[in-house]
């Protein structure tokens, strides 16, 4: 008599089999997958993303120069060290000056992206921002610029890349509206986040989006249709990092995200969008010593370490204890350096743009 094997069901090394097949799963599969992970789940995703990366980058880390220039918001995010409520922090504006000085420290240390990043401080409206961005786009030609200022009008998003801004990083934080309320002040809407993403994207932008890993009342299923947005959207670039609580918000009690959950969803996110720049995030490497380097081996081909100025390190905190805060400019890029060196890659000076692959 012959004998067949009857397969009852999927497991979830099939669901990771299918998601490098398919580059999509179903929510159904994307619940099973998020709820019912495996150690053996997260080696075997790490490994296919490893493979994913190496295959489209090499052995090339790409690292930007971040540039916190301003720790002033107007928004009241619940989760943010730098959000507007929070009276125990001494706030502080970067002039263009300094911000050109960062830059320039900077590309004289080899970097050839600059990420400018700071809350929604009314002060830098669209003039000012756009002649920091052309003066930047003047003296470093053959550099990169990233933006990422939050929420503003398509008007505003125009004149920035007119001005030779390339990417710009907005995170979704979270594709449920219910949760986002429960994220934010009721004047900010997921509605109205979704549609600047899309707005930058038209423009021509690189576009970055992402989301907390483990914030306050997400679960399985919520992280399922942050999965799906990722694969219905397909930003070129995913900022993706475990939820770390401040004390001066009132989530100061909650618990922080998984750094291992947050790297089997970067190993995902890596087989899902093979093209895309994806950070090994400084949350994850506060969470836990070698997060940034494990985010590596589980796909990320990018890492930030931080160009501000070390006086005003401390002071951007938008959860406690962020690593990195001790260390200047070329100390914290030759520590990446020595550490990168030891797992085989090598940190690349190239600007890294976003090249699709795919077809997509």
């Amino acid at each position: 008599m012959e004998r067949r094997c009857i397969k009852i069901g999927k497991n979830n090394k099939d669901r990771i089999l299918e998601l490098n097949e398919n580059k999509s799963l179903s929510f159904e599969d994307w619940s099973a997958l998020l709820s019912e992970w495996t150690e053996e789940d997260l080696e075997f995703s790490c490994s296919i993303a490893r493979s994913s990366a190496l295959e489209t980058f090499g052995k090339k880390v790409f690292f930007r120069g971040i540039i916190e220039f301003t720790n002033i918001c107007k928004n009241d995010c619940f989760y943010c060290g730098i959000r507007n409520s929070n009276k125990n922090l001494v706030r502080y504006r970067l002039t263009k000056e300094e911000i050109l000085a960062c830059c320039n420290e900077g590309y004289h240390l080899g970097y050839r992206t600059f990420v400018l990043q700071g809350g929604e401080d009314p002060y830098f409206n669209d003039d000012i921002m756009e002649d920091i961005v052309s003066s930047i786009r003047h003296a470093y030609p053959d550099c990169a610029i990233t933006l990422s200022l939050g929420e503003r009008d398509k008007g505003s998003y125009q004149r920035l890349f007119d001005a030779g801004a390339d990417r710009y990083l907005l995170r979704h934080e979270t594709a449920d509206s219910c949760h986002y309320s429960q994220l934010h002040p009721a004047e900010m809407t997921l509605e109205n986040r979704i549609n600047c993403l899309k707005d930058l994207k038209d423009i021509g932008f690189q576009t970055g989006c992402g989301m907390m890993v483990g914030s306050p009342f997400q679960t399985t299923e919520l992280l399922a249709k942050d999965m799906m947005f990722l694969a219905d959207f397909k930003p070129h670039m995913v900022g993706m990092g475990p939820f770390i609580p401040h004390k001066d918000t009132p989530f100061r009690d909650r618990s922080a995200g998984s750094a291992e959950l947050t790297l089997f969803l970067l190993s995902l996110t890596r087989i899902m969008l093979p093209d895309v720049l994806l950070p090994a995030t400084t949350a994850l490497g506060t969470l836990r010593g070698d997060g940034r380097i494990k985010g590596i081996l589980a796909g990320c081909n990018v890492i930030m370490p931080n160009l501000s100025p070390t006086a005003i390190r401390k002071k951007y905190q938008l959860y406690d204890n962020k690593a990195g805060t001790d260390t200047d400019a070329e100390e914290s890029l030759n520590i990446l350096k020595t550490q990168v060196r030891e797992i085989g890659y090598e940190m690349s000076s190239v600007r890294g743009d976003y090249i699709e692959r795919y077809g997509k």
